[in-house]
Formats: structure tokens, C-alpha cells, sequence
């Protein structure tokens, strides 16, 4: 069982449901390549019945076929759901769109009871290094929010205006206390969500290996010339051998290894891919 919940998470857990009260819709922010690893359990027992939206990120890096299944998944159990990529314009105006639309459904209650209506307000959560940062300075057509690749770093709340369409509330990026599932933080550590130092590298990289093996076997071929199934210490001496990752005297640095397969995974050298599917989750 992997156990992280540093002080700062517990207190953006608080702020969340504080905030939760002033605004109709909360947008969770998930990873397309593991969108059901890196939705948080907690952040749905703090919601409850507010009206919800899960927005898949990265769509770009995800396998496209199987997203279209998660969001199939998603609308069968009647949840809203949409899968963007940040540097498409049409993606973020459906975004834009639906957060409205979602937003006035819900006000719609309070008008019925005679309240002058507001703008929409909607609340951005969702895991640490998920791309809520760009989303942000992508929605409010400016930078508004500042931008790390750590996992883990929270920022100050604040309202942010949404192309006169919406109020947008951020929160710092939070996870749940533990993972009972051991491959919840193995995904969550291939996809950058959780610290270097929490997951072993090498550890994470055998367990994406064993994945592409059964779904996607061409990957390591096509990026590592890799022409037949190996055992796991074979496979990592044939990737450093065939990408130099060697110390002196030849040996292969397997840390090294596992940084060149993580990092080919996260920018999409290795092609689209998802890590799990409806079906399995």
C-alpha cells in the first residue's frame, strides 16, 4: 500500500470544502492515458450531488479508440465527461460550452426559487501535474496561473474570469491519502502525478513494460528494436544498450533506462497509449 498525504494536501482538501458552497459546477481534471486511476475518491465524497464535469487531459497522448470507450463509460453512468487537449482551440470552446451549459442547469433551481441570478461559478480540481495550469491560462486567454512540473506544489486560491462566460475558482492540485491498489500508483507514477522518490523508477517502467507487452506489443519494437519477448533484465539491457544508457566499462544504468522509457512514454515517443480501459477498471 503506497501512503503519501503531506500537511499541504490535507489543508487544500479543506479549502475545497469550503469553496465547494459558492460555486454550481466542479470541473475534475483527469489523465486520458489513466482516467480512472487519477480520478479522486476523495474529492467525490467532498462533492456529492454538485453537478459534475471530468475533463480527460492530454487527450493528444492518450489512445484514441479507448478514450472514446471511457467517455462512452462515462455518459452510461451518467456523468458529463469531454477529452481535450490544451492547444486545440475547439477543444476548449466545447469546454467553455458544457462548463456554461452545466452551470445554468444548476442555477436554474435557484431562479425557480426567486433568486436573482449570477455568473456561473465553477471550482478546477483535480491531481497534482495533470495540466490544470495550462487549462487555466488556456480558458482565461492569458497566464493566470503559474505552471511547475513537480507534482505536489500548491498555489493560493483564486476567482479567474472565464471570457465573460463563467468564474472559475483554482485549487492546488490534491491526492487521496493512500493507494490500496498498488497499480493506482504505478499509473499515477507513469503519468508524472506522484514524486520521483515515492515510486521506484525501475519499478514503474517493468510494470509499463508487462502493460505494452499484453496491449501494446509493437511499442517496443517500433521505439527500441526490441523483436521478441524478453524477461524484464533482458528488456532493460536492451533499451540501454540500444540508447547508450551505460556507465563505464559497459554496464547498463537501469535507472537511466527507466528515465528514457518514462520520459519517451510522457511526450508520446512511444505513441498513444492508455494504461488501463473501462473494461479493466
Amino acid at each position: 500500500m503506497i501512503q503519501w498525504f503531506p500537511g499541504h494536501m490535507a489543508k487544500a482538501k479543506r479549502e475545497i470544502e469550503e469553496n465547494l458552497k459558492l460555486v454550481d459546477v466542479v470541473m475534475e481534471l483527469v489523465d486520458a492515458r489513466a482516467p480512472f486511476s487519477s480520478q479522486n475518491p476523495m474529492l467525490q465524497e467532498l462533492i456529492q450531488h454538485k453537478r459534475k464535469i471530468i475533463v480527460l487531459m492530454k487527450r493528444d497522448l492518450a489512445d484514441e479508440e479507448v478514450t472514446k470507450r471511457w467517455l462512452q463509460y462515462f455518459e452510461k453512468n451518467d456523468l458529463k465527461a469531454i477529452a481535450i487537449d490544451v492547444n486545440h482551440k475547439d477543444d476548449i470552446n466545447q469546454l467553455i460550452s458544457l462548463v456554461k451549459k452545466t452551470g445554468l442547469e444548476e442555477q436554474q433551481k435557484m431562479i425557480e426559487k426567486g433568486v436573482k441570478p449570477r455568473s456561473v461559478r465553477a471550482l478546477i480540481a483535480g491531481v497534482p501535474n495533470v495540466g490544470k495550469s495550462t487549462l487555466i491560462n488556456r480558458l482565461a486567454n492569458k497566464k493566470v496561473a503559474k505552471i511547475g512540473d513537480r507534482p505536489g506544489i500548491t498555489k493560493q486560491q483564486q476567482w479567474i474570469k472565464v471570457r465573460n462566460q463563467f468564474e472559475l475558482l483554482d485549487t492546488p492540485g490534491i491526492l487521496w491519502p493512500k493507494f490500496a491498489d498498488e497499480s493506482i500508483g504505478m499509473k499515477l507514477a507513469a503519468i508524472g502525478t506522484i514524486k520521483y522518490d515515492l515510486v521506484p523508477n525501475q519499478d514503474v517502467v517493468a510494470f509499463m513494460i508487462n502493460y505494452f507487452n499484453d496491449h501494446y506489443p509493437k511499442t517496443l519494437f517500433e521505439r527500441y528494436g526490441l523483436e521478441e519477448s524478453l524477461d524484464m533484465w533482458d528488456t532493460f539491457v536492451h533499451i540501454g544498450k540500444r540508447r547508450g544508457a551505460l556507465e563505464s566499462g559497459g554496464q547498463v544504468n537501469f535507472d537511466k533506462v527507466a528515465e528514457i522509457v518514462l520520459q519517451d512514454f510522457r511526450t508520446g515517443r512511444l505513441g498513444r497509449i492508455t494504461l488501463e480501459t473501462p473494461e479493466e477498471s
